[in-house]
């Protein structure tokens, strides 16, 4: 069997953990009770060893549809049969800000015209598919139990209905079908943690769920500030950046998938369910710019956490990721019995990167809590405290090799887009304190802060290539680079720059699609090549933006948009087939997409005003 491509698939989550589910019916990844537990249905990796949940027209050809309802983490299938209509209406209520092993899935079961019989296919495999199970069946529906957790199946319908469902046992799995006319709504709720046998739950309690989950959604939504150009675009990133969040702490894992691969047979496959100070940083400093104030404050309690955790450590005041509790035990390990997603090996959980020393996330981290309070949220005493630690270390520690933003495993360098964020965590630091009478070392800051900058200028910018390069020791160009302006080191029409990204339009850049360095020219450790990176791709729309080449930047933002899957999801990077590849969702591209969006708005609606006035000049970001 071949496993349902990685961008046919919806998600899902309850804000401490998150399904997909494919156009096919198929749930084919789920980790309970959080993102980073072991898998319960794994059937992306390996459909025929990793376990699914599947509802779909039984033996019939039928067509299918997916779609969210508007403004919402709800999602729909809808199928077409030549007898009928139908559809699944997928969703998990909110778990809310307390950690719980409680969690259910709703999968709402609808015939909208004629008739339809589903064929529903349960077959989980606990832990990754290493532990054994049982399923025990009863009237209402059927548990299945491994090593003290079970999943709970209970069957929706009404008393009235005396309409039986064929049930077929497979082992310790179970195959029914659903026989359906239309206006008839049947489903199952499964359930992890919960008390008590199977029931029969009603119609009735399976619809308030949904219009309560629907209400969540769209109030979250609404909060948002945004009212630009790519509304639908942009509200479904921030959704996605949501249910990618762990609401009991406020991190935020990178992906909720693991080994998917960034070339389809290739090694390069990690897991994502983590939170990494980058991708949480980047999340947060989006969502600020949509007006979403309490994500930024949640996360921020969660840095300042592991900021104290760590005071007077040899290896840093922040380590570049961690579990979403907090807890650093990220051990590396291989999946040996499953074949990986289309024969991707080796299939990975835990992540071996999770001790390298990345100068970068100082200025992420810093330029997150700098926006924070810009958006009027405080600083309490002990944060400060915590914040001038972290910028001491970074001071002293600035000027040493690092393994760069992107992870990678061929030994440190000197990366200039690490001393760039070194600037910028100890820019916004002084910033901070002279806006508040903050007690800091702030000529001992500021000296360090332009040593850093005229480093990255005298050692950083290629004089033959006439462009910053990947680091001091290279002339190989690194789109991580394109964020420089968006940061504020350089400006985005200083002749410096201009080269710079004239440069990365020869090499980087195809078809407005960038790849984020060549590996080839820059070795990094591991085998194989990679797709475009969609975080470069939309990070070089907001650089077009600050260039004030605004006709390149919209053409190159809506060729992104065709990118997307078909409710509006991307994964880490793009193929050449134009295939999405890599863990998915993924946390960077939705981020670098509202960035690209709000800053993309901005520049348009000044170039439309000032066209207005009579001035016919492009307008910067």
């Amino acid at each position: 069997m071949t496993e349902t491509a990685i961008a046919e698939h919806g998600i899902i989550g309850d804000l401490q953990t998150a399904a997909l589910v494919s156009t096919d019916g198929s749930i084919d990844w789920f980790c309970c009770p959080r993102f980073d537990s072991p898998s319960v249905f794994g059937a992306l990796l390996d459909e025929a060893r990793g376990g699914l949940f599947r509802i779909r027209p039984a033996g019939v050809d039928y067509t299918t549809r997916q779609m969210y309802l508007p403004d919402t983490a709800v999602l729909v299938t809808r199928f077409s049969t030549e007898a009928g209509a139908g559809e699944v209406v997928d969703f998990m209520p909110p778990a809310g800000t307390t950690a719980t092993n409680e969690h259910r899935i709703v999968r709402m079961v609808r015939c909208i015209r004629g008739a339809m019989s589903f064929d529903v296919e349960v077959a989980p495999r606990f832990d990754y598919g290493r532990a054994p199970h049982e399923m025990h069946l009863s009237e209402h529906g059927a548990v299945f139990t491994s090593n003290g957790s079970a999943l709970t199946l209970s069957v929706v319908r009404e008393p009235e209905d005396d309409r039986k469902a064929r049930v077929e046992l497979w082992g310790e799995d179970l195959r029914a079908s659903l026989e359906l006319v239309a206006g008839d709504v049947r489903g199952i709720v499964l359930g992890w943690g919960t008390d008590g046998p199977p029931r029969a739950v009603r119609v009735a309690e399976v619809r308030d769920l949904l219009d309560r989950t629907v209400h969540h959604w769209q109030s979250w939504l609404g909060r948002s500030t945004y009212t630009g150009r790519w509304r639908e675009s942009v509200g479904r990133s921030a959704i996605t950046l949501k249910l990618m969040t762990y609401a009991p702490t406020g991190g935020l894992v990178a992906a909720p998938t693991a080994a998917l691969p960034e070339q389809v047979g290739g090694e390069r496959n990690w897991d994502y369910r983590y939170t990494w100070v980058r991708d949480a940083s980047f999340s947060v400093h989006a969502l600020l710019r949509l007006g979403m104030v309490e994500e930024a404050a949640y996360f921020l309690r969660w840095l300042g956490d592991r900021v104290r955790e760590h005071v007077g450590s040899d290896s840093g005041p922040l380590n570049i990721m961690y579990r979403i509790d907090g807890s650093s035990d990220l051990k590396e390990d291989v999946l040996d019995h499953w074949g990986g997603y289309r024969g991707s090996a080796p299939v990975r959980i835990g992540n071996g990167a999770a001790g390298q020393l990345q100068l970068d996330i100082y200025g992420e981290a810093m330029d997150s809590i700098y926006d924070a309070e810009l958006s009027g949220l405080p600083i309490p005493v002990r944060g400060w405290s915590a914040i001038t630690s972290v910028l001491d270390w970074v001071a002293a520690n600035w000027d040493q090799p690092e393994e760069g933003i992107w992870e990678t495993r061929g030994g440190r360098q000197s990366f200039t887009y690490g001393r760039v964020m070194c600037w910028v965590a100890l820019d916004r630091g002084i910033r901070m304190a002279a806006k508040r009478g903050l007690p800091a070392p702030v000529a001992r800051w500021t000296e360090a802060r332009d040593e850093v900058y005229r480093q990255v200028v005298d050692r950083g910018f290629h004089t033959s290539r006439q462009a910053f390069v990947q680091h001091y020791d290279t002339d190989v160009l690194d789109a991580s680079l394109l964020r420089m302006p968006m940061v504020g080191f350089i400006d985005g029409r200083d002749p410096m720059w201009t080269s710079t990204l004239a440069a990365m339009d020869a090499e980087l850049v195809t078809d407005s699609l960038v790849y984020r360095y060549d590996p080839a020219a820059s070795p990094d450790g591991l085998q194989g090549s990679e797709g475009t990176f969609s975080l470069c791709s939309f990070a070089y729309v907001d650089a077009l933006t600050r260039a004030g080449r605004l006709d390149d930047a919209r053409m190159a933002f809506e060729k992104m948009l065709t990118y997307g899957n078909h409710v509006g999801l991307y994964s880490e990077e793009i193929a050449l087939t134009g295939e999405q590849i890599g863990n998915f969702p993924q946390a960077f591209t939705h981020l670098s997409l509202i960035d690209a969006a709000v800053g993309l708005d901005r520049a348009l609606d000044r170039a439309l005003e000032r066209g207005r006035h009579g001035d016919v000049t492009a307008a910067g970001a």
